[in-house]
């Protein structure tokens, strides 16, 4: 089947997770039910294909701004799922699926924003894998920042209803943050020393702001580990330098793909 018709299957199932998910944390169920789990298996596996087909093409290897968006979003909900084993995660779902729905549909649908790479050699490779995987998991970070943020915020006024009785307890989320953290600047670290490493000049005019604003972004987020195991930060602190690094990372990334290939056509 092609990616046109599984497209619209994935959206779908995506979906109906979410929906299904929302009746579960209306109910305030903690764990996930094997009908959210086994829709979003079949999602992933739709949204796969269709991500394969779309950036791995025979002409080369198509990052354009809307496929890459479809091919992270992949790699944000399988990371989202396989943590599931260790961590109440599933809440995250809710948000990212939407987001991943919308993703894959126009990822099939939209025109192409940037010419194939025909050639890239292992380095090349590397940094990209670790792009993904760095912003991915950083996704997963800022995401749950947000839900800590609004934790921490009924606590204090102390709101008991709603979305605070299914939520892990708030050392919980504090730490499943920080552990996403480590993971997305130990990948990030290594996407920006392949890049310096395999990339001809990442201060050429078009890198220049990209490079700027993911050296910052790094900065930030190890300030914010070096704060939290030397100062002790936490809770608010934490939420405000992961959202201000993530938002730093995703203007570096789509900003300057959104004006490159989008505006400027310089795909």
């Amino acid at each position: 089947m092609s990616a046109t018709y599984l497209a619209p299957v994935a959206a779908l199932l995506y979906l109906l997770a979410t929906g299904l998910q929302l009746l579960h944390i209306s109910q305030r169920r903690r764990q996930i039910d094997r009908t959210v789990f086994g829709l979003s298996l079949a999602a992933l596996l739709c949204h796969a294909v269709v991500a394969w087909d779309s950036v791995f093409t025979r002409s080369g290897l198509h990052l354009g701004f809307f496929k890459i968006s479809a091919l992270i979003f992949l790699v944000v909900n399988i990371a989202c799922i396989f943590s599931l084993a260790r961590r109440p995660l599933q809440n995250l779902l809710v948000i990212l699926f939407p987001l991943s729905a919308m993703a894959v549909l126009i990822s099939t649908f939209a025109p192409d924003t940037a010419r194939p790479l025909s050639h890239v050699d292992g380095g090349i490779l590397l940094h990209i894998v670790s792009s993904i995987l760095a912003y991915a998991v950083l996704t997963l970070a800022a995401v749950q920042a947000a839900l800590l943020a609004l934790q921490d915020h009924q606590l204090k006024h102390r709101h008991t209803r709603g979305i605070i009785q299914i939520l892990p307890p708030l050392q919980l989320m504090e730490t499943m943050l920080f552990e996403l953290l480590w993971a997305g600047v130990v990948l990030l670290s290594v996407s920006i020393v392949s890049g310096f490493i395999f990339l001809d000049n990442l201060f050429a005019q078009h890198l220049v702001h990209k490079t700027v604003l993911t050296m910052i972004a790094w900065l930030l987020f190890s300030t914010l580990l070096w704060g939290h195991y030397q100062l002790g930060w936490r809770s608010q602190t934490a939420v405000r330098f992961t959202l201000a690094g993530f938002t730093l990372l995703m203007l570096a990334f789509f900003g300057s793909k959104m004006v490159l290939e989008l505006v400027l056509h310089r795909g």
